[in-house]
């Protein structure tokens, strides 16, 4: 069964009925744009994260397994909507991370948001250990970005710069300040920003208190293990409130955007 589940008195504009037929990417668009005005306002950074029953973000290292076809075309169109997606240097390695593409069915829309083809690709990363011969870094459609601390190591800031890459310092040290690196980015034009994580990066923004919103699939199985959660780090001292602000149901799978309160 496909459905729209009732949040409080709100309208998201997705399909409520059952059916065969999938949610239209306009559909989708719709229900997860960005709730500031293009070109204006501050930063909104949300982030998409899936999760099974018993709290695992991964299966055996990579988020795929416990995915849905729904999910990825969610995916796919939040990164539709983004300025930039910001993802860890470890989540960029285990995911085999590739240069965002160009797709004709965000086009109009995100030509009339004044973006450009694709979103850029912001990597956050201390100690640069990545490899600049990827095609993440030679051949994206937008010029990838690296964002790590002024202390970072200048042969591999070197390397960054002359595989094309983009250097963004967002720290006065070896690390990066999550608040800083969201401002910085924002200062250069990317205002809609979507984090893929991994949990540890995400754990830093909730730990800064810069996550506007969380758009979680909670998948329908079980996997034990260790997996990490979501969100790793320490614990803030008081738990943060956020509000539903949609949900969408599909064979078992729920959907869910969250906004800050």
């Amino acid at each position: 069964m496909r459905r729209l589940l009732p949040v409080t008195d709100q309208t998201v504009p997705v399909p409520a009925e059952a059916g065969p037929r999938e949610w239209s990417l306009d559909e989708l668009a719709d229900a997860y744009a960005y709730p500031t005005a293009p070109g204006g306002g501050g930063p909104w950074l949300r982030a998409n994260m899936v999760s099974s029953l018993d709290g695992a973000a991964q299966h055996e290292g990579r988020s795929q397994p416990i995915s849905t076809e729904t999910d990825m075309r969610i995916f796919g169109t939040l990164r539709g909507l983004a300025d930039v997606v910001v993802a860890g240097a470890e989540t960029v390695r285990l995911e085999g991370y590739r240069p965002a593409r160009a797709r004709e069915a965000f086009a109009a829309r995100r030509a009339a948001a004044g973006q450009g083809p694709a979103p850029a690709i912001a990597v956050v990363s201390a100690s640069l250990d990545l490899d600049f011969s990827l095609p993440l870094f030679t051949a994206p459609l937008v010029p990838t970005l690296v964002v790590t601390g002024a202390g970072a190591p200048q042969d591999r800031v070197s390397a960054a710069r002359q595989a094309g890459a983009e250097i963004v310092i967002a720290g006065d040290g070896a690390g990066v300040d999550p608040a800083r690196a969201v401002q910085e980015l924002a200062e250069r034009g990317f205002r809609r920003l979507l984090t893929e994580g991994g949990p540890r990066m995400l754990g830093q923004f909730v730990a800064a208190g810069v996550l506007d919103e969380l758009c979680l699939t909670l998948s329908p199985v079980l996997t034990s293990g260790d997996a990490q959660r979501i969100v790793g780090g320490p614990g803030l001292a008081v738990p943060e409130r956020f509000a539903l602000a949609s949900l969408l149901e599909e064979a078992g799978f729920l959907f869910a955007r969250y906004v800050r309160n």
